[in-house]
């Protein structure tokens, strides 16, 4: 069994950060100016270390598939990002978010990481003000606050329902200023195929130019990969349609280990499926249940009249309606985590209590908080997002309760990094939601933009020094050693075996086959049977897919079908990972639920004994089943309890 150094500095928990950067290793700014970074991916996690990084004197290439940076997935966050200000005077703090963090998370994440995500928080803020962000003022001037899911206190700082788009902004206004001075080579519409290692360590990527279809070689003495989730394997989801887990995949091909992959987060407030030829789905932040009320009719005929479309929700009395999130946990209400609100409103619709055509919806009503607050306040909270809804739906939600479903959101596996970001490769780092290290099972709300922008503004600035402290001797990578033809040809070779199937089905049709296997039974509610057969039926359609996929056009030019073949080929082999990964977690713990470890009263139950690692895959070859190895948790700050928000 391989042992994973995790690299947790020693001493008390407050001062493991501090510690830990006055003891490693620094460059200096003359040394800088010889070193090469490449960073995939330029959402808040990738933007944000490729302007620091080049802030600091390292030379910069930065690479995304979008024809801009700032179309990166970051700019649908809505509702807000986390920091310990205490700017409400409500007993807020760093230890205080840390436990909420790690709590939320179901006690599967290190102690140290998460800390380290609480303690510079409050930076983030400071920075992103700086830099322009116009988040929401109280009357005063003062930053305003609201609450999220799994919290007590309002800690989340936000810009109306367009959070990331306003902090990618920022980061990206960063990020121009470096590419105007020279010191960020901009690469768009270039998506990485492979990582190339010389000596074990990570020296440079393969791409290719999306527009002309040319493969190419990009060298450096280190690698960053910030190219966000994995949630596109269930093919509907609220990602962007183009968003995949491709660069990870690759890192984990080439040696780095693939962690918690069964770790994913439903997302309780999305709008429901309404069909079968939807590529996505569209989330509603969860900043809408602060003042949205969650619930369904009482009556089994009340719904059954509803699902007809024989009554309307206005009609159901007061009485008659089951505010479910409130009776089952009196003291966080509506505001319970994303995993615990999804599998409630999962358990109602299963028993029959949905509300739209195909019984899979409950509602968010703001009739309430309108009557409470004023029309005028809530639109001001959140117009954009009724907006969006109105013009979806074709609903007014001033006026009926919106509808809502959980979906496949965020990811909280990812590559297995240490404390200093690092993966198993010497070299390759992973950045934001691509790594693993701070959410545990279960992401509390606005915290991943929080998690993003610690990680590209200041963590990986300080760490990554540590490595490359070592590497100033070493010249510029040679893009055409060795290694570097090696991983070109396995790339091309790749390509020409997509392009020559020449089979008689769509890239989509494998696609949304894998992402029922996925929902059906890799999704909400997972078990030991299930799993089991989802891993024979991802083997067969990984079989038919290299067999019979149709991948129209030329390899040398513009082709998104070519992209998503392979995109898709990915999500396959991770699919397996994914389900293995859930096989072998006995127990229940935030996103992942197993049906045979729940409490008496259906919720999820931990096994602590056997329970507190990091799972670490490793590939061990095409079409050979992969190993996992463990990272076991250690925690000497919190006290693991069942988690109970009632």
């Amino acid at each position: 069994m391989t042992i994973l150094n995790s690299k947790i500095p020693d001493g008390p928990l407050v001062d493991k950060w501090t510690n830990h950067k006055a003891k490693i290793k620094v460059v200096s700014p003359a040394n800088k100016r010889k070193l090469e970074i490449i960073v995939v991916g330029t959402g808040l996690a990738g933007a944000s270390a490729a302007a620091s990084l080049a802030e600091l004197g390292y030379n910069v290439k930065a690479f995304c598939y979008q024809d801009s940076p700032r179309r990166a997935h970051s700019i649908s966050a809505q509702g807000g990002i986390n920091a310990s200000k205490n700017y409400q005077n409500d007993n807020d703090s760093v230890q205080r978010l840390f436990y909420d963090t790690i709590k939320g998370g179901d006690y599967r994440a290190r102690e140290g990481n998460t800390f380290r995500l609480a303690e510079v928080s409050g930076s983030i803020i400071d920075q992103c003000v700086a830099q322009g962000v116009p988040f929401a003022r109280e009357y005063g001037g003062n930053l305003a606050n609201r609450s999220f899911g799994g919290v007590l206190v309002s800690r989340t700082f936000y810009a109306r329902g367009q959070t990331g788009q306003q902090l990618l902004i920022g980061a990206y206004s960063a990020l121009n200023r470096q590419i105007g001075k020279g010191a960020i080579e901009m690469y768009e519409r270039h998506e990485m195929l492979d990582i190339v290692k010389i000596d074990g360590k990570a020296r440079g990527i393969i791409a290719r130019d999306m527009v002309s279809g040319e493969i190419k070689r990009y060298g450096a003495h280190a690698v960053v990969v910030a190219s966000g989730g994995y949630g596109n394997v269930f093919f509907l989801s609220t990602n962007a349609m183009g968003c995949n887990g491709g660069a990870a995949w690759q890192s984990y091909k080439r040696g780095a280990y693939m962690s918690n992959p069964c770790y994913v987060q439903i997302h309780p407030t999305c709008i429901p499926v309404h069909g079968d030829q939807q590529s996505k789905l569209t989330l509603m932040s969860e900043s809408l249940r602060n003042d949205g009320r969650i619930w369904v009719p009482k009556k089994k005929e009340d719904a059954e009249k509803l699902q007809k479309g024989e009554m309307h929700p206005n009609d159901i009395a007061e009485e008659d309606r089951d505010f479910y999130l409130e009776r089952r946990y009196p003291s966080y209400g509506n505001l319970v985590p994303r995993d615990v609100a999804s599998r409630a409103a999962k358990e109602r619709c299963d028993a029959g209590f949905g509300v739209n055509n195909t019984g899979l919806a409950v509602y968010l009503d703001f009739k309430y908080s309108i009557k409470r607050l004023g029309k005028d306040v809530i639109e001001a909270r959140y117009g954009n997002l009724f907006q969006m809804y109105e013009k979806i739906v074709d609903t007014n939600p001033y006026k009926e309760p919106m509808m809502i479903y959980p979906a496949i959101h965020y990811t909280m596996g990812g590559t297995w990094v240490d404390y200093n970001l690092m993966t198993s490769v010497p070299g390759l780092y992973s950045i934001g939601e691509a790594n693993f290290s701070d959410h545990g099972a279960n992401r509390l709300g606005a915290s991943a933009l929080m998690q993003g922008l610690a990680d590209g503004y200041f963590v990986l600035p300080y760490t990554i020094g540590d490595y490359l402290a070592d590497e100033i001797q070493t010249p510029k990578t040679d893009i055409n050693a060795p290694e570097f033809t090696e991983a070109h040809k396995s790339v091309s070779d790749r390509l020409d075996r997509l392009m020559s199937i020449k089979g008689s089905k769509p890239v989509d049709y494998f696609h949304k086959n894998l992402g029922k296997i996925m929902w059906d039974h890799v999704g909400m509610s997972r078990n030991e049977e299930g799993l089991k057969k989802a891993i024979k039926m991802i083997a067969e359609l990984k079989e038919e897919f290299w067999k019979d996929v149709l991948v129209p056009g030329e390899q040398g030019e513009i082709n998104q079908e070519l992209e998503k073949a392979g995109r898709v080929a990915d999500f396959i082999e991770l699919a397996d990972v994914m389900a293995r990964d859930a096989l072998n977690r006995n127990e229940s713990c935030g996103g992942h639920f197993r049906e045979e470890s729940v409490t008496d009263e259906g919720e999820a139950k931990r096994n602590d004994e056997t329970g507190t690692f990091v799972s670490a895959w490793e590939f061990k070859g095409e079409n050979k089943e992969p190993v996992m190895h463990k990272e076991e948790l250690v925690f000497e700050n919190v006290e693991l309890t069942q988690r109970s928000y009632k």
